[in-house]
């Protein structure tokens, strides 16, 4: 079972939503880390520990994996009953339509979101520190720990204390996407089926699933985000995260890039490097390149072919350049007839 969450707010199996709703209210207010400044690390942690066992036992379909999985099943990303896929707290499983499945499981809440979605606020005693909690520390300092009573006392989810009105947003729930360079050079379009859970009319939370389609342009690198607005998890009281997507790059087997240029590394001998060579390559689009070289090719020699690099992402017409470098293989021994022949013909220039 690993750590017993009904242990931890001290409630049996059985315990019915008000009855975990007044467990956390009491803990948590006891071991909120701003409450216990004398010994803060051992608060935090217990903090961490209410909040993560009332995170799973609120929620049905959490909570129904815990108790038929324990708390390894639940963080592994077994699927909730019903559910298309293993989601994690505030947003759900993602499999690319295109290259095979690909999981995606998110991380739970904080205990400061966790506390800020029950009371109205995170930080009830002053805001002290620093840390997640200080974005709402402008309701700590307008009241003093007397407040204490008032919220462990008081009935319901946020005591007596008024709501804020404005919802509270998920933060962002990212995902790298990877691209081979053809397809950054070409642009693609890619699908990805992501299974979330949303709120329907009756209030009741069920898992849905969608087709994203997620249009990659001609020249992106590497980093480039493309964001889907409130796509995570729907729950009462928060606005659903937005889902970002990270372009990545693939290793090319004979490309590499540099900003908006390309570079090829052509291995070649020393008798090529001293009278000219012609370099054969196939772009990213399909087309064959032939390129003589009938310079003296050094060690840190460059042909750049102008306009056939990777195209610019805001006027794809336009292209960055192809860079061709050497690898020169020198010869391991020479004898001594081939010495004196290389001393006769090169001896004059050197």
């Amino acid at each position: 079972m690993g750590v017993d969450y009904y242990k931890i707010l001290d409630v049996d199996r059985n315990a019915k939503d008000d009855d975990l709703k007044k467990a956390y209210r009491k803990l948590a207010m006891k071991w909120h880390p701003d409450k216990n400044p004398n010994n803060k690390k051992e608060a935090e942690a217990k903090f961490k520990q209410i909040s993560e066992a009332y995170d799973v036992l609120s929620d049905p379909q959490k909570r129904a994996v815990y108790d038929q999985y324990g708390e390894e099943g639940l963080k592994s990303g077994v699927p909730p009953p019903g559910a298309g896929g293993a989601g994690g707290p505030g947003g759900a499983t993602f499999f690319s339509t295109g290259e095979g499945p690909t999981s995606f499981r998110f991380n739970p809440r904080s205990a400061d979101d966790i506390f800020a979605e029950f009371f109205g606020f995170s930080r009830p005693f002053g805001g002290m520190g620093g840390g997640p909690g200080m974005r709402d520390a402008r309701f700590g300092g307008m009241f003093g720990d007397h407040m204490f009573s008032s919220l462990s006392e008081g009935g319901g989810g946020g005591g007596s204390m008024h709501q804020p009105s404005a919802h509270r947003k998920a933060p962002p729930i990212e995902q790298t996407l990877p691209c081979s360079l053809e397809e950054l050079y070409k642009g693609t379009t890619k699908k990805m089926k992501i299974s979330r859970e949303i709120i329907d009319a009756s209030g009741k939370i069920m898992p849905v699933e969608e087709i994203l389609t997620i249009n990659i342009k001609p020249g992106w690198k590497k980093g480039t985000k493309l964001t889907f607005t409130e796509k995570g998890n729907e729950h009462p009281g928060v606005i659903p995260a937005d889902l970002v997507f990270i372009i990545d790059e693939k290793p090319h087997k004979v490309f590499t890039r540099d900003g908006n240029d390309l570079v090829a590394t052509q291995k070649i001998t020393l008798v090529e490097a001293l009278t000219g060579c012609t370099v054969h390559l196939t772009t990213l689009d399909g087309r064959n390149l032939t390129i003589p070289i009938n310079s003296m090719i050094h060690p840190n020699y460059e042909e750049v072919v102008p306009r056939e690099g990777m195209p610019i992402p805001k006027d794809p017409s336009k292209k960055g350049n192809l860079r061709i470098k050497f690898d020169i293989k020198f010869p391991t021994r020479l004898t001594a007839s081939q010495k004196a022949g290389i001393k006769e013909l090169l001896g004059s220039s050197v």
